[in-house]
């Protein structure tokens, strides 16, 4: 398992927790979109905050504000090179 793909397992897993959703983590497509219509998780600004959150904890990476959140947090493939662009 490369490196990214196991940083994705574990996005979706943290994602999972920290919105208490009762849903396979393992079912997220990594460039499904984890907000809005088209989501299957029906995630809403809550969960985007704690999300944020548990990122930054988790991989000290902050997201600066609502715009940069939404951005980061479009899908798991954004969200996964959000974390190793800033690590690399």
């Amino acid at each position: 398992m490369s490196k990214l793909t196991a940083l994705k397992s574990e996005l979706k897993e943290l994602i999972i927790k920290e919105s208490g959703k009762e849903y396979n983590p393992y079912s997220i497509k990594d460039n499904e979109p984890l907000f809005g219509e088209e989501s299957a998780l029906n995630l809403d600004s809550l969960d985007a905050l704690q999300i944020s959150v548990a990122i930054h904890h988790k991989y000290n990476k902050k997201l600066n504000d609502s715009k940069e959140a939404m951005r980061v947090l479009t899908n798991i493939n954004t969200l996964a090179n959000f974390i190793s662009e800033e690590n690399s």
